[in-house]
């Protein structure tokens, strides 16, 4: 788990529920990890006495400043008897994290102080070859490798250079690293090491009776000794404490560049929407990559993490950040996508690393002893469409000139000529990633997706195509009610399986993805068979505990908690799921009356979010802990929609503005075709 990022888009820090950096990525978010999610540790001694943050004794506090992404992090410790204020922040321009700490006195008495920070600190994500040295030039600690350079430095009110500092060996036989040769309140002061190494750096406060004194620290990154000189001589230049607080304000406009009217929303659903617009943008890299998650405890279930731009999950949350306005950061995605979709063929494989390069995967092109395609087809398709919402807004011409072809166009054609016999896409990969054959959601993103098409192509003149795209999506809606909904279970099946005989085997498992048959256009919201098909979301992945929240599907085994009751408990509560059955509600809602359920379920999301307003992928049914990865970007950007929609429906039915910006908005919610 990740309780408070931070990051510029370039560099990401994260940090644990005990306040210990966990993830140090630069120069894009996602890779390198320079730490392999090992433990950085941060600590205090005190008058002889010493303690690591992750030790027993510490009242904890982890929080951001309200709608900046510069955090507020309170640490008390009754028996040394002092009071910690930390504040953290990328620098929203440079590469430079800064920690500013505030040690207050509360014995009444005069006490010597020394802050100690540990760096577990492996260049490119292996400790092999790794160099760390004392510079005297610049007063703090390089570590090197390759083109990549940290320097540790730090300040107080008095002079700048750190005070102490120790190099040495990590996990070589018995060496367990420096931060061992901290706890005594001193340092060794050896000025190198190679190999596999660490280091840690502390400073000296003299605290008067009840009085306070502060430090800032850095942790600056660089693709060579030169650029850590010169971002060093920027740093003391501007002073530390200026950056941070042009951080701040940065991102407080940043956050509330839109002049939205939140006033019908509960002011802690506000604040959960503006949080998590920060957190979702930690989570997004210059580039255009949009991660999924930067949580490195997933591997020790999976083996992997992450770290990577899923197509389906990276739309998604395009179509979040043009709903609150973030125009900039959609065009980059799309440019990637561009960049990285199959340029012969016409689709997006499985994932990609921030660097646009070909991620992991564990779709296979043999099966069964045939060749097939190692894809999801709703990733493809939910581009074109979140192109389509992104456009209706921005209505940026010369941005989507260059698109049009690899992102219209080749997707729609590969569409229409992946179908089968009775005009559906041929099987793929589900959107859970677990099971092949034709899934309702990709058939309602493909829908989506082809009518999409065909207005860009209706909109660039070429009525071919146009007429095309159109007859592909409304053949494919007919074969959707024939093939996929069965009328005497008053349900859509959540996938086709093939027969020889040219019919389907269907699984009729309550899967709450289906919810996609209204959310991308496929058919209307308050469609006789939508209505049927939430109603039985809603009954069927209830969590029937006092955490409440929708599952994925029925006996969902990800991370399964309950075992035994899966009737009440079908499986672990989902942010995403949750709020598509919010979202249902609210697309339905005739009377404020009827947005009351969803308004009950963003409030279920904001009682799940940690006190920092991180929101995890998934929850324990029966203590409501975070499971899995968090934050996860998903959940985060669900919100952002849910939130959007709701005020959007509730300008419709009062008739009230939601905010110029925002209206902008109301072409997605109704219908185009």
């Amino acid at each position: 788990m990740r309780d408070i990022p931070v990051g510029n888009g370039a560099m990401l820090v994260t940090f644990d529920d005990v306040y210990r950096i966990r993830d140090i990525y630069y120069p894009q978010v996602g890779m390198p990890n320079h730490t392999a999610g090992h433990v950085q540790r941060f600590g205090v001694w005190v008058d002889g006495r010493f303690a690591w943050i992750e030790d027993e004794g510490w009242e904890r506090d982890l929080r951001y400043k309200p709608d900046t992404m510069v955090t507020e992090v309170v640490l008390r410790h009754d028996e040394l008897e002092v009071e910690i204020l930390c504040q953290d922040a990328v620098d929203y321009h440079s590469p430079v994290h800064f920690r500013r700490v505030t040690v207050t006195d509360l014995s009444g008495a005069s006490r010597d102080v020394r802050v100690f920070f540990h760096h577990d600190i492996s260049v490119n994500g292996s400790a092999v070859g790794d160099t760390v040295h004392y510079d005297p030039e610049l007063g703090g600690l390089v570590h090197y490798k390759d083109d990549t350079y940290f320097l540790i430095n730090g300040c107080d009110e008095r002079k700048a250079g750190i005070d102490y500092y120790a190099t040495g060996a990590k996990r070589i036989g018995d060496a367990e690293g420096t931060w061992r040769d901290a706890e005594d309140g001193h340092l060794s002061g050896n000025p190198i090491a190679q190999g596999s190494v660490d280091s840690t750096v502390g400073f000296n406060l003299h605290l008067t009776p009840n009085g306070a004194s502060t430090v800032i620290y850095w942790l600056a990154a660089g693709n060579s000794y030169q650029e850590l000189r010169a971002l060093n001589r920027k740093i003391m230049a501007k002073t530390p404490q200026r950056m941070m607080h042009r951080t701040e304000a940065y991102w407080r406009l940043w956050a509330s560049k839109e002049p939205v009217d939140f006033s019908p929303l509960p002011e802690p659903i506000r604040d959960m929407f503006m949080r998590s617009q920060l957190i979702m943008r930690t989570q997004i890299d210059s580039g255009g990559a949009i991660v999924a998650a930067n949580d490195t405890d997933i591997t020790h279930f999976a083996g992997d993490t992450y770290s990577y731009m899923w197509p389906r999950d990276g739309a998604l949350v395009a179509h979040a950040l043009v709903l609150a306005g973030h125009g900039e950061l959609s065009r980059a995605f799309y440019r990637f996508c561009a960049d990285v979709i199959d340029p012969d063929e016409g689709y997006f494989h499985h994932k990609y690393n921030p660097t646009g390069t070909l991620a992991s995967s564990w779709h296979p092109r043999m099966l069964d002893g045939g060749t097939v395609l190692p894809i999801q087809q709703d990733e493809t398709a939910l581009v074109v469409w979140a192109l389509r919402q992104h456009f209706l807004i921005f209505r940026d011409v010369e941005f989507i000139k260059p698109l049009y072809n690899p992102l219209v166009i080749n997707t729609a054609n590969w569409m229409l000529a992946h179908r089968d016999h009775n005009g559906l896409p041929r099987p793929s990969w589900d959107l859970w990633e677990e099971r092949r054959g034709i899934h309702t959601f990709t058939v309602a993103a493909t829908i989506g997706a082809l009518d999409a098409a065909a207005a860009f192509a209706r909109d660039m003149g070429a009525f071919d195509n146009a007429g095309r795209f159109r007859e592909g999506a409304e053949s494919m809606r007919g074969a959707l009610m024939r093939h996929l909904w069965v009328p005497e279970q008053k349900r859509f099946s959540r996938l086709a399986s093939p027969l020889d005989d040219g019919t389907y085997r269907l699984d009729m498992t309550v899967d709450a993805a289906n919810y996609g048959v209204f959310a991308f256009g496929a058919l209307p919201a308050d469609h006789e068979a939508v209505r049927a098909e939430m109603a039985a979301i809603t009954e069927k992945l209830a969590v029937r505990t006092p955490v409440g929240g929708i599952a994925r599907y029925e006996h969902d085994y990800y991370h399964r908690v309950e075992h035994e009751d899966l009737e009440n408990v079908p499986g672990n509560p989902w942010v995403i799921c949750t709020l598509w059955v919010a979202q249902h509600h609210i697309a339905t809602a005739r009377t404020l009356a009827d947005l009351e359920p969803a308004l009950e379920l963003l409030e279920w999301t904001r009682e799940r979010a940690r006190p920092s307003g991180v929101l995890a992928e998934q929850f324990n049914p029966h203590t409501g802990e975070p499971v899995s990865v968090s934050p996860l970007t998903w959940s985060h950007a669900t919100v952002i929609t849910t939130v959007m929609q709701y005020l959007l429906k509730h300008a419709e039915i009062t008739g009230k503005r939601v905010g110029a910006a925002a209206e902008l908005i109301n072409p997605i919610l109704g219908d185009e075709q």
